[in-house]
C-alpha cells in the first residue's frame, strides 16, 4: 500500500518518518519529497507498507502530532496524467505578439533569433 503523508515538519528526516510508521509493521520505503532546486522538504511524502498494516497506520496516525505538526495521513491516490503546459510567450516562430526566441515571428516585438517576418511595432 502506498500511503500519502502531508503537513510534515520541514526538519523531519526520512528515517524519523520510517520509525514512526514501523510501529505498525514493516516499512518497505519512506520518502519525503524535496524541492528539485533547493533540496528542501516540500512538507509531504510517501510510505510503502503492506495493506493491513498500512490501514492500521493510517487510522492511528492521521491527525496525530509529530515533530510539532499534525499529520494528514491517507491512502495515496494514483497520480493523474496532466497535459504538458504550453507557455503564452511563444518561443518558436510564426505568432502574433511578443515572440522572444527562435524562428521568425510576425506582427509584434520579435526579440530573438531568426528573421522578424513582419513589421516591427
Amino acid at each position: 500500500m502506498n500511503i500519502f503523508v502531508s503537513n510534515i515538519n520541514y526538519a523531519t528526516k526520512e528515517y524519523e518518518l520510517q520509525d514512526l510508521f514501523s510501529e505498525f509493521g514493516e516499512v518497505s520505503s519512506a520518502k519525503i519529497i524535496t524541492d528539485k532546486e533547493t533540496g528542501r522538504s516540500r512538507g509531504f511524502g510517501f510510505i510503502e507498507m503492506n495493506d493491513e498494516e498500512g490501514q492500521q497506520a493510517i487510522e492511528a496516525l492521521n491527525g496525530r502530532e509529530f515533530n510539532g505538526k499534525e499529520l494528514n495521513v491517507s491512502e495515496a491516490k494514483p497520480r493523474e496524467e496532466k497535459p504538458r503546459r504550453s507557455f503564452d510567450n511563444n518561443r518558436g516562430g510564426g505568432s502574433y505578439g511578443n515572440n522572444r526566441g527562435g524562428g521568425g515571428g510576425s506582427y509584434g516585438n520579435n526579440r530573438g533569433g531568426g528573421n522578424g517576418g513582419g513589421k516591427r511595432w
